[in-house]
């Protein structure tokens, strides 16, 4: 008996008694059951929430992609840019006001601290819930 049988086993979903571990079989309702049940899966399996530190503007372009195109949550850190070009570092917040006004994309500050300067952004699919 493999590990996975015998986790299964133990917390009472065992393949062959699946009925009977919940009293189905002791009402004659077994067949009734099995095809009420479905299988929902949703369009997206998971999220790749992406952790960058950008350093020009093509890296903000890798960043509009992962949003819109592939649905992905993404934190940055925006103090490099912040430190180097104040030109590209603007451009980082053009990029940031277009996703949110015409994409519906939500940006939220999370921490910003001499070395740091976090936000996540998310696509408009996912939700952020903001707690004090």
């Amino acid at each position: 008996m493999s590990f996975t049988d015998n986790l299964k086993k133990s917390l009472g979903f065992e393949e062959d008694d699946f009925g009977t571990a919940y009293g189905i079989s002791d009402y004659g309702e077994e067949d009734f059951f099995e095809d009420e049940f479905t299988t929902i899966s949703p369009e997206q399996t998971f999220y790749e929430i992406v952790l960058i530190r950008p350093k020009s503007v093509d890296d903000m372009d890798y960043i509009f992609d992962q949003i819109v195109e592939e649905n992905n949550p993404v934190i940055l850190d925006l103090k490099f840019l912040e430190k180097q070009s104040e030109k590209d570092f603007r451009q980082a917040g053009e990029i940031l006001k277009l996703l949110r006004h015409q994409y519906g994309a939500e940006a939220i500050l999370l921490s910003q601290t001499e070395d740091k300067n976090l936000i996540i952004v998310t696509p408009s699919r996912v939700k952020l819930v903001r707690k004090d």
